[in-house]
């Protein structure tokens, strides 16, 4: 899915996922290629790889030939042949790796209609570049309203102008053929450039716009994913999943690629199952139906119709029950047969490690009622009013709580006369200090001993 934020400025750093730069074709590392020969120093005379890998807008990808020996980086502009005029694109793989690219999308090297690289893109052609760009939405809006009003029935998804504005790439998708004569003639007349009309399927449209599957994550397509193989419903039925294609199709409409990614799996752990469609057990209390399979824990759930009680078996012990019964012989009841109760325990185990190796929403929940409490606390410590009735104990004067070290207050003593001792252990206080001399400071000049007023 493309980003608008991260493309690269005049004299200013790359924005958004700090790629240096090279998603700003609005293509934000959409089918990029790891080149793992960067590193590998060549033989000495052997001339590099003179085709480049270029990538366009969105996973548009073309390769060119470097006839000029042109010193060219992965993530450079470059102005490279077209029909007509030139193309702005960015290198997105030079060397050795694009021999292999070529394989993969069978190109051959001597292929003739191969164009060349003729520069590195200028300021000027960047600039030029951008102001083609910032054409293709109101370009796009203006070329629905035309195939609407012509009453097609095709469905224009994205458009691409040349980097040098002489060119527009209209990729549209269809059920049937459409006649679009009438239309070009249209854009021709209003848009002033030569116009080309590119038929995608539903696939590549989806890899071409891009998105978010149910998953959470980009579309396999427009990030990786390079081949489309064909999904039926049949990987869908032996994974057991219900043929609800509101959840199995994607954003294409067709059958979500992701269900051929463990159908292989699953194709070898059905091998263990027994094949007949209709699976009943012959047991002494009379036969028992299947009622649910998990493919990948191998276990398969039975009950009488009489009594919906659910037993689980272990598939090596359901395939020896038939065995038995293909011999003429009867197995003993679902409640005697050995269950798959240490397959469930070890399961049940299983899950409850992977659970304890993440942190609960208990224990989340419980730090911020920690921290809650604690600036509660803070708050109230500065408030510093001792009547208050959330009022925590704590001296106003922050010196932490009193001391719980005082020992318990003696019973019948009137309030202020206990003999507690003093803090500094000098005994009690004498009460025959007499009264306090007037002017003298509280406390007086020396609180060791009683005032004497003759002395």
């Amino acid at each position: 899915m493309a980003c608008a934020s991260c493309g690269t400025k005049k004299g200013s750093s790359p924005g958004g996922c700090k790629s240096n730069g090279t998603c700003g074709t609005s293509g934000c590392n959409a089918l990029n290629v790891y080149d793992w020969f960067k590193d590998m120093d060549l033989p000495e005379g052997y001339k590099p790889f003179n085709i480049v890998e270029v990538r366009f807008k969105g996973s548009r990808k073309e390769f060119f030939r470097n006839t000029n020996n042109i010193e060219l980086y992965t993530g450079d502009y470059v102005c490279v042949d077209s029909s007509i005029g030139y193309d702005i694109g960015t290198v997105s793989a030079t060397g050795e790796i694009v021999r292999l690219q070529l394989k993969k999308y069978q190109v051959r090297e001597d292929s003739s209609e191969l164009m060349g690289i003729q520069r590195v893109a200028t300021e000027r052609d960047i600039e030029k570049h951008d102001e083609a760009k910032s054409k293709e939405n109101s370009t796009l809006e203006r070329a629905r309203t035309h195939a609407f009003g012509l009453k097609l029935q095709m469905k224009i998804s994205d458009i691409e102008i040349q980097g040098d504005g002489r060119k527009a790439i209209f990729f549209y998708t269809a059920e049937t053929r459409v006649d679009f004569r009438e239309l070009i003639k249209k854009y021709a007349d209003e848009f002033k450039i030569k116009i080309e009309m590119r038929h995608i399927n539903y696939r590549e449209e989806a890899s071409r716009l891009g998105g978010t599957g149910v998953c959470g994550r980009e579309l396999c397509c427009s990030t990786w994913l390079t081949d489309y193989k064909q999904v039926n419903t049949g990987a869908a039925r032996v994974q057991n999943l219900s043929i609800n294609m509101e959840k199995l199709a994607g954003q294409c409409g067709r059958l979500k690629c992701c269900l051929n990614y463990e159908l292989d799996q699953y194709i070898e752990a059905t091998d263990a199952f027994p094949k007949a469609k209709i699976i009943k057990l012959d047991t002494v209390n009379g036969f028992a139906y299947v009622r649910k399979t998990d493919i990948l824990k191998k276990l398969m759930w039975f009950s009488y119709d009489d009594n919906q009680t659910w037993v689980a078996l272990s598939v090596v012990k359901v395939n020896e029950v038939l065995e038995e019964n293909r011999g003429g012989l009867k197995s003993m009841a679902l409640q005697d047969l050995e269950p798959a109760s240490a397959v469930m325990e070890q399961l049940a185990a299983t899950e409850l490690q992977q659970t304890n190796d993440f942190i609960g929403n208990n224990e989340l929940l419980s730090d911020d009622e920690f921290h809650l409490s604690s600036r509660d606390n803070t708050s109230r410590k500065d408030n510093g009013n001792r009547n208050s009735k959330n009022f925590n104990g704590n001296r106003p004067d922050n010196r932490g709580p009193r001391p719980d070290n005082r020992g318990p207050k003696p019973t019948g003593e009137p309030r202020g006369q206990g003999t507690s001792n003093r803090p500094d252990n000098r005994g009690p206080r004498p009460d025959n200090r007499g009264p306090k001399p007037t002017g003298e400071p509280k406390g007086g000049p020396n609180n060791t001993g009683p005032i004497n007023e003759s002395s």
